[in-house]
């Protein structure tokens, strides 16, 4: 369906497929997503309640963990409309506006969870290679100082995309192949050069996520370097451990992250199924792994849960 859509935002619209060829399985393809919405939301709920509520976590690492969590809340809450409402009630369209607006929460995001992440990293790297000043590098100030910097940096370099999305006409098609808006899917219905697009969609992925991954090789390198100086080997499988859960969330983000704008952008010629099952990844697994990866590996979030699930279960049987 190709249409030339009015200039006039009020009336302009994309169309999102969902699943194409298996509307009449989207009921059955809901249960899976539904799933992991749900576990999404509780999971990561779980996290910051236990870091809000025991004292003894209230420390720069925990602090960090409640960042993720709610970037992770964010990410799941900003495709969660679109995504079910296909499944379940069928709509389809939505206004550009909305998109745009779906667009910068997803994209800002994503930045937000990969400055996090940089963050995380910085607090291992001064927990194990300078733990005599990590109390006094790593003040509640610079925490929030490094959260807000976050979250203004990603903000700051995702506004342009909308107006830069703004100025076009959409001749070739209305319809989009996910059930939410990306950068990358959007500039691709458009009639006119699309180049400013893409250079700046590259200086942005280039200034924020090579920038971050860098740093946190960086940081994991000096990291190594000190803990192979140490003599002791429990005492190196000890610091090791310390980042295996911070490891596996940067491999769980950046991976399919770098996947998803290789494919976009070179992938043209796979099947569509591969650029859905990229983009699904990308968004929802994530969120979906790190709460379980943080409750497994790290010895005191998992402690806490088990011990708030017990006395929840304690409560329920009293009652």
């Amino acid at each position: 369906m190709t249409i030339l859509l009015n200039s006039s935002l009020q009336r302009a619209t994309f169309f999102l497929t969902g699943f194409q060829g298996l509307e009449g399985l989207h009921g059955w393809i809901s249960i899976p997503f539904c799933f992991i919405y749900l576990t999404v939301i509780l999971g990561n709920l779980t996290i910051l309640h236990v870091i809000c509520t025991d004292a003894t976590l209230h420390g720069p690492m925990y602090y960090f963990l409640g960042m993720l969590a709610v970037t992770d809340l964010g990410l799941c809450l900003s495709t969660l409309p679109t995504v079910l409402g296909i499944f379940w009630f069928d709509t389809r369209e939505i206004g550009i506006p909305a998109c745009f607006t779906q667009l910068f929460f997803i994209h800002t995001l994503s930045l937000v969870e990969s400055s996090v992440l940089l963050s995380m990293s910085i607090d291992r790297y001064v927990a194990i290679c300078n733990p005599l000043h990590y109390s006094t590098v790593l003040t509640p100030a610079c925490i929030v100082k490094m959260g807000l910097s976050s979250v203004l940096r990603s903000a700051l370099l995702i506004l342009p995309l909308p107006f830069l999305l703004k100025r076009f006409q959409y001749c070739h098609s209305h319809v989009l192949a996910h059930a939410y808006c990306l950068h990358l899917e959007i500039m691709k219905l458009a009639c006119s050069s699309i180049i400013v697009n893409h250079i700046y969609g590259l200086f942005v992925v280039a200034c924020t996520v090579g920038v971050d991954s860098l740093l946190i090789f960086l940081s994991y390198a000096l990291i190594l370097r000190t803990v192979l100086s140490i003599a002791s080997l429990q005492e190196r499988l000890r610091a090791l451990n310390t980042c295996v859960s911070h490891i596996c969330a940067v491999r769980l983000f950046y991976i399919p992250m770098i996947g998803l704008s290789l494919v976009h952008r070179f992938g043209e010629h796979l099947p569509r199924v591969v650029h859905l099952f990229m983009s699904y990844v990308y968004l929802l697994v994530p969120p979906l792994m790190n709460p379980i990866i943080y409750s497994i590996k790290t010895k005191q979030i998992g402690q806490r849960i088990i011990k708030k699930f017990i006395k929840s279960l304690r409560y329920f049987w009293k009652d």
